[in-house]
């Protein structure tokens, strides 16, 4: 019987609809100990056993992939791989896997409730009522401010039609166009720098990539407008955290939300932590109850399907592998 690792500590030793749809597929499901994100010491003993990895936040690096012999499918409960090493995987015959279109809701709920928790100041104001104080100092309104979407996805697209209604005006930047979209909705598309100097909040929708990675730099952060919000609900690496912290202590940002983080959970070093104008979430934008089940459940799924030899190919992201994989020993 093939066996299936559950990586996600949301998932692992819980029921639930992926647990059946894997077990009547005709997978053993392996529940590991360990880590909120499994280590590389903690995941290393299962691979050389295990067939299909219910992936979250574990790395995947070209040395995992060497024990991996019969690994077939990563199937990550998400959107985002940046974790796994997808040329090692190809490399490797191993199918990675996501699960597009289950958790942008959540996401967006979450972008929504960090721009108003910063524009209401509902942190700061229950810090300082546990403290003893009443501060009842007026506050900005969202509505008429400038919400800069950097990405326009699903989740990005989920996140404007939630600010349209807040009464917002909605800047966008995305290689891709949707002029029906964003016609609908009132989008207006900039240059990445136009819409950065136009914005009140800047929300970050990107994938984090080479070419991403660090982009929210020293000069993204000179180029906002003064008194301005960003806003991370997508991976921590897009953002240099010394740079933000120094934008955010000088005053020339009025602050910052980040479900994201460089380091999860963050360093003790991280220069974020114990900013008063920071509001910190533990990464959690794209599991509620109910993305989390889609997510698992849709995962399960395209392992089973690959395994019933059904290419999944919405969720495939190394779609090469598909020319000649079957499932049966990897080229490990």
């Amino acid at each position: 019987m093939p066996s299936v690792l559950v990586g996600p500590y949301l998932l692992r030793g819980k029921d639930g609809g992926f647990r059946r749809i894997l077990s009547e597929g005709g997978f053993d499901v392996v529940d590991p100990v360990g880590d909120f994100a499994l280590t590389a010491d903690q995941l290393s003993p299962h691979l050389p056993h295990t067939d299909a990895l219910l992936a979250g936040g574990e790395r995947m690096t070209p040395a995992q992939f060497q024990l991996a012999s019969k690994l077939r499918v990563i199937a990550r409960t998400g959107v985002g791989y940046d974790l796994i090493d997808v040329a090692a995987a190809t490399a490797h015959k191993v199918a990675v896997s996501i699960t597009p279109g289950t958790n942008h809701d959540s996401v967006a709920e979450q972008t929504m409730a960090l721009i108003l928790s910063l524009a209401r100041r509902i942190v700061a104001n229950d810090r300082v009522i546990h403290a003893g104080g009443w501060d009842r100092a007026l506050v900005a309104p969202v509505r008429g401010k400038t919400l800069g979407l950097v990405g326009m996805g699903r989740i990005g697209k989920a996140t404007a039609v939630r600010a349209r209604a807040f009464d917002m005006r909605v800047l966008a930047h995305d290689q891709i166009a949707d002029p029906e979209f964003d016609a609908r909705y009132q989008i207006e598309r900039l240059a990445l720098d136009d819409l950065v100097r136009e914005s009140d909040y800047v929300s970050l929708h990107l994938p984090l990539t080479a070419g991403s990675r660090g982009m929210v730099d020293a000069r993204f952060l000179a180029t906002m407008k003064p008194g301005s919000f960003l806003v991370n609900t997508a991976r921590g690496g897009l953002v240099v955290e010394a740079d933000l912290a120094m934008a955010l202590e000088s005053g020339r940002l009025a602050g910052a939300g980040l479900d994201v983080l460089e380091h999860e959970p963050p360093r003790p070093e991280c220069p974020l932590l114990g900013l008063p104008n920071v509001i910190l979430s533990p990464h959690i934008a794209g599991t509620d109850l109910e993305s989390m089940n889609a997510m698992a459940e849709l995962a399960a799924q395209t392992i089973v399907d690959l395994y019933q030899n059904r290419w999944p190919g919405a969720c495939i992201v190394n779609p090469e592998v598909g020319r000649d994989w079957s499932w049966g020993p990897g080229s490990a």
